[in-house]
């Protein structure tokens, strides 16, 4: 029970970290499918990263040491060996003694860990009893076969018994779960009542609008931050060393780019819209005419000025410090303005005189396919 407690914490530990990692990707995500946020739905999102993660701690953890004496026996291919196990060492036990060993103890748990995974492929995904029992087999053959080689050679030999009982009962458990997961989850919207109303428009909300420019920010920063580790990898790779204070086309990489991709690239679409817009269905609405420039313009006004001021305050010069006090500052204003403007058009939409409405309120056709 002590590695048991200690494999959890672990895994409840990693799954919140993925869940907090995925957090933004997942709405956004479920926008695009859904045409609206569902709480009930996030929390089942959460829900499975905790339960995933704690399932590969309780299976590979604790890893051995370079130490351990781990060669022995590392398979087990007798099918129901576990009987024979529980009669030998529960013999003259009784009933309730053979109930509550260890050995009997073992053989539930491993069908009551997969319960879950049953639970979540039928009644959080709506697959079909028989997918669900099939994604149980693979995913408990993936566990086995990660013991049996040793993660997969990472060390010399197996550290954990690769046994086809696992399989069998964790198999067992995940049609148990299927079973149980319509009615466990009942609560649970559905995807397919969900997706029926996707092209349905919705009322243009602070925290939608919110949640888009935070899709922004996040993918303005992944985007920089991805660009700059790839550009000093490729510096060590053609063995330069990577200079402690970045470079200016470092600093490009990872500010001015990730402006270019996010906003300015995105508003030369007929929508206008940067990417963590389009991700809640939401639209610039300019005045006649609504050409590339204007469209261009309003982009560059915050989320663009935004890069830019970024740049100039990774740069060694005199005015970074400023610039980068005006960086937070126009991103402090920038969500500030959403609540004060109309139409929670924000800053930008006050720069261009510009209005957000819901795409699919401008384009009905844009929801017919997901």
């Amino acid at each position: 029970m002590g590695v048991w407690t200690w494999s959890a914490e672990i895994g409840i530990l990693f799954g919140v970290g993925l869940f907090a990692l995925l957090f933004f990707p997942i709405v956004a995500v479920q926008y695009r499918l859904y045409g609206r946020f569902t709480g009930f739905r996030l929390l089942g999102a959460a829900a499975v990263s905790v339960y995933l993660t704690t399932l590969a701690a309780y299976t590979l953890v604790p890893l051995p040491t370079s130490t351990d004496k781990v060669c022995e026996p590392s398979i087990q291919l007798v099918p129901f060996h576990f009987v024979s196990d529980i009669a030998r060492e529960t013999a003259g036990d009784g009933v309730l003694g053979t109930l509550l060993s260890p050995v009997t103890l073992q053989v539930v748990f491993n069908v009551v860990l997969f319960v879950p995974l049953g639970v979540i492929v039928r009644g959080f995904f709506s697959r079909r009893l028989g997918v669900t029992v099939a994604a149980g087999l693979a995913m408990s053959v993936l566990i086995e076969a990660t013991q049996y080689t040793a993660l997969w050679g990472v060390y010399s030999c197996a550290y954990r018994l690769a046994d086809v009982d696992d399989v069998m009962t964790n198999t067992l458990g995940a049609l148990i779960g299927g079973l149980l997961g319509p009615v466990v989850l009942a609560w649970m919207p559905r995807e397919r009542a969900l997706r029926a109303a996707r092209g349905t428009p919705r009322p243009i909300t602070v925290w939608r609008r919110w949640l888009g420019m935070a899709i922004d920010l996040a993918l303005f920063t992944v985007i920089g931050g991805t660009l700059t580790v790839a550009y000093r990898l490729v510096l060590i790779a053609v063995r330069r060393d990577v200079p402690r204070v970045p470079d200016a086309f470092e600093v490009v990489l990872g500010s001015l780019v990730p402006a270019l991709l996010v906003f300015i690239l995105p508003a030369m679409r007929p929508t206008g819209a940067s990417l963590g817009q389009t991700a809640v269905w939401l639209t610039p609405h300019l005045s006649q005419p609504s050409s590339v420039v204007r469209r261009v313009l309003r982009a560059a006004s915050v989320g663009g000025l935004y890069g830019l001021l970024v740049c100039v305050s990774r740069l060694t010069l005199p005015v970074s410090a400023a610039a980068e006090l005006l960086a937070n500052l126009l991103l402090v204003a920038a969500f500030v303005a959403v609540p004060l403007t109309r139409s929670r058009a924000g800053l930008s939409g006050l720069v261009a005189r510009s209005s957000i409405a819901d795409e699919r309120a401008v384009s009905p056709a844009a929801a017919e396919t997901p």
